[in-house]
Formats: structure tokens, sequence, C-alpha cells
């Protein structure tokens, strides 16, 4: 049986890990606590927790006074309403002037499950990839997202972690060290490549398996950390591969796939390529596991597209 743990735990865990190594460090919430986790950290260490209130901007506007007074603060809410209700605090106090706030965003994607469509943020990385000075993390499983959460302490300037709301698969292939700005290799391949980021790195290397049970080697990348975008692993992929296909648990519109799609074409080069994601429409309310499936985001959606390409590709003109 597949053990799973949620991301959000990672997060919070990471925090209170943290905590007494550097007393700058602050934990914001926007009375969600309970749903983001920070609760955890507010039991430990009560007097470095702030709730804000459910007012956003309000947080994202106290994060930027207190990143200015040398502290460190980490900025929870959803992911939702960290990148639209709060986009401007986000963009105009965080981004711009490169303040060191880091935000914590919860129930990323679909799989936020029953609270449905106007809680699944499938628009956030879009959002934040196009704001300049901000980093974009997106970790794979709990221990991806304890140590995302640690890369983004040690680093200096604004940061976005999304996080889901569910228990998500633990991969093994995921863990070791995290280097910010580094794409992960989690399995080598020669005939496709498949490029995931978030938790479709679980549904990524169980296409990869599918695909070998029919003869195929797949490679697969992964991009815990969307922005800055690691390049060169992809256009060796596009290089020593037939065909790439990209996994997320997002828009296809501005995230993994569109970033994929622009370094291939800007390096002058081409490739066959399909996007799995969510497919310009908004969610709905169900089990996570039910919406995954709903909306083509499992290993045999992936695999699929791998067979139709190539099958494709080997047609008579």
């Amino acid at each position: 049986m597949v053990e799973t743990k949620q991301t959000r735990q990672g997060y919070v865990d990471a925090l209170i890990e943290l905590a007494p190594q550097r007393p700058d460090l602050l934990v914001l919430d926007a009375d969600v606590s309970k749903a983001t986790k920070t609760s955890d950290f507010q039991k430990r260490f009560p007097q470095r927790h702030i709730n804000c209130g459910t007012a956003e901007q309000n947080e994202f506007s106290v994060a930027a006074g207190l990143a200015l007074e040398g502290f460190l603060p980490f900025a929870t809410t959803f992911a939702m309403f960290a990148t639209t209700r709060a986009s401007d605090q986000l963009r105009n106090s965080i981004a711009y002037p490169k303040l060191n706030v880091k935000v914590g965003a919860t129930h990323g994607g679909v799989s936020t499950g029953g609270d449905g469509a106007s809680h699944q943020a499938c628009e956030d990385l879009a959002i934040t990839r196009a704001m300049p000075n901000l980093t974009v993390l997106v970790p794979g499983d709990y221990e991806e997202a304890r140590q995302a959460t640690l890369a983004a302490a040690s680093f200096v300037g604004p940061v976005y972690l999304r996080f889901g709301r569910d228990t998500y698969p633990v991969v093994p292939e995921l863990h070791g060290d995290f280097e910010l700005g580094r794409a992960k290799l989690l399995r080598e391949g020669r005939d496709v490549t498949l490029v995931s980021t978030g938790i479709m790195a679980y549904e990524a290397l169980r296409a990869a398996e599918q695909l070998a049970a029919t003869g195929l080697s797949t490679r697969v990348l992964h991009y815990p950390t969307l922005k800055p975008f690691d390049v060169e692993p992809l256009l060796s992929a596009a290089r020593e591969t037939r065909a790439i296909v990209t996994a997320e648990e997002h828009s296809i519109i501005g995230g993994l796939g569109e970033a994929v799609a622009s370094a291939i074409l800007e390096a002058g080069m081409s490739a066959p390529l399909r996007r799995i994601g969510v497919r310009d429409v908004f969610g709905e309310s169900g089990p996570s596991g039910e919406l995954l499936d709903k909306y083509g985001l499992r290993a045999s959606n992936i695999a699929h597209a791998v067979q139709s390409m190539l099958h494709t590709a080997s047609r008579p003109v």
C-alpha cells in the first residue's frame, strides 16, 4: 500500500523545525490556521503566530512591513486567496520591492476537493510565474515540501510555495538534496520524456512504469522549482528523446506546459509536445481522487498521450 501524507503538513513541520534556529521567523495566517496546519506552529510558538483575520490583503501588507523590519515572515493562506484576493499586495508590496516574504499557499489544484471551484486554485502558477522577482516552488510530496520550505527560508527574496489540501503519495525518488532552481531527474530514458511539477511527479513515475511494460524507455524530469526555470535538462530531453508530455495539477494555460514549450522554442528546437492538466475549465466539488480522475490527471492519461503521439508520428503521410 502506498504511504500518503499532506504537503501542507511538510510545510508546517519545516517551520516548527526552523523556529528555534531562526528567532526572526514569524508565521502569519488569515484565520484558516486549522486548514493550513499553521495551528500546529501556533501551539508551539504562540507569540510568533499572527492571525490577520480573513483579510489576505492586510496579511500580505503586514508581512511586507515585518520584512522591512528585518523579520522573516511566512504569510500563509489558501492559494486562491493568495493570488487573486491579495494579488495587488503580492505584486506591489512584496514582489516589486523584492521583500523577503515567503507565501505559503495551501489548497492548490482540483485536489482541494469538496471546497469546489471557488477554492480550487488552478490559475495561481500562471499568476505567480508572471510576477517579476518572485520565486515559485511546487513540491511533489510531504518531504519535498519540508525541504522546499527550508530552502525558501535560506533564500533571500520573495518566494511563493504551493501545497495541496489532500494526502498524496510519498515519492522516495523526490527525496535527497533540494536545490532551489534545479530540476530533478527521477528516471533515465531514451524514447520519451515526462515532465512533472507538484504532485504529478507520482503520476509521471507510474506512467513511466506503464510505458515500460510496452517497451518504451521513459525519462522523468520533475520541476519542484517552476521559476526560475531550469532549462538545460529539458533541452537535453528534447534532443535525446522522441516526444515530451508535461503533467501539472493546474491549468494548461500559463503553467508548466507553457514554460516547457516556450523554453524549447526559444532555444530554436522542436519536439512533439502534449500538455496534461486542467483544460481551461473551472473545477467542481467532489472527492479529491474522483476529481483527479475526471480532469485527466492520472498516470493512464499521461501514458495514453505518449502512445497517441508516437502512433501519430509513425503513421505514413
